[in-house]
């Protein structure tokens, strides 16, 4: 199995962009890119809007080569509805586009789907769902919190599996609620991508308990798991300290390897939302 992080924080943007390839499919999660528009009180800089466009462009590329594509739920850094031409004769799997949404994302859901559709090869519900093909199954969770409440909506988590077991958590926010730790503890994947705890937000939508929750819940996750890799990216890598919240969670399994998907390819960190300030003031990022 491939496993390919296409875009990511870690990589200067907001997505979890990824690509996943098996003996018998080509799958592509979350094709959507986006940037803060307000952090530390500014706008995006130059940098970050190019690094946007240069990101989308490898998205494009990658989902052209993919059988596949999965929506797990509908923020703007997860999927796009301008560009819905990428889903040309593709089968598209994605989060049911009425239920277990909040009112904002009912409202993307139902102008993505009409854009989309004339496009597609198919287009399929996939809450609870498993798809079959040939050796390969793609296994969805039932809708699981953005976080701790509704507020934010529901995401469906994602396992891609042919001899390795590959987890795609999607927003869950590290994970802070048990339905989704639960859903990854029952897939018992080798290698997990996850979005990690936002705790660039402690203070402002998030206690210092609630972080303690979620690096918590992983360390559950890696106990009872047969992982050998934890990609941990999107909202932890909006913070420059994000290294200290995690470095506990390889104490838990020896051999156990925790990066960001910028590290998980060999490439240092480029947290360009983090280092706005910076940017303004024409220091060194």
């Amino acid at each position: 199995m491939k496993v390919l992080p296409v875009a990511f924080d870690s990589f200067g943007v907001r997505s979890m962009a990824t690509f996943i390839e098996t003996s018998d499919i080509r799958v592509f999660i979350d094709p959507g890119v986006s940037v803060s528009p307000d952090r530390y009180s500014l706008p995006p800089h130059r940098i970050e809007l190019d690094r946007h466009r240069e990101m989308w462009e490898a998205i494009t590329r990658w989902v052209g080569m993919s059988d596949i594509v999965i929506v797990t739920h509908y923020h703007f850094d997860h999927h796009n509805p301008d560009h819905p031409e990428i889903f040309k004769d593709k089968d598209v799997l994605l989060k049911h586009p009425r239920e277990f949404l909040n009112q904002s994302q009912k409202e993307r859901a139902a102008n993505f789907l009409s854009r989309i559709e004339p496009y597609a090869k198919s287009v399929n519900i996939a809450d609870g769902k498993t798809f079959n093909f040939g050796n390969s199954r793609v296994v969805f969770s039932e809708p699981v919190l953005h976080g701790l409440t509704p507020q934010l909506g529901y995401v469906i988590q994602v396992l891609v599996e042919d001899d390795q077991r590959f987890l795609f958590t999607s927003d869950v926010h590290g994970p802070l609620n048990e339905g989704a730790r639960d859903f990854i503890i029952d897939m018992s994947p080798n290698t997990m991508i996850v979005d990690g705890p936002a705790t660039y937000l402690i203070g402002s939508h998030y206690k210092k308990t609630d972080i303690d929750r979620a690096i918590g819940n992983l360390n559950e996750i890696i106990g009872r798991c047969r992982l050998a890799n934890v990609i941990i990216d999107h909202h932890l890598l909006r913070d420059l300290n994000w290294l200290e919240y995690v470095s506990s969670l390889t104490k838990t399994k020896q051999g156990l390897s925790v990066r960001s998907a910028a590290g998980f390819l060999g490439k240092a960190e480029d947290l360009l939302e983090a280092k706005r300030k910076d940017m303004y003031n024409g220091q060194p990022y």
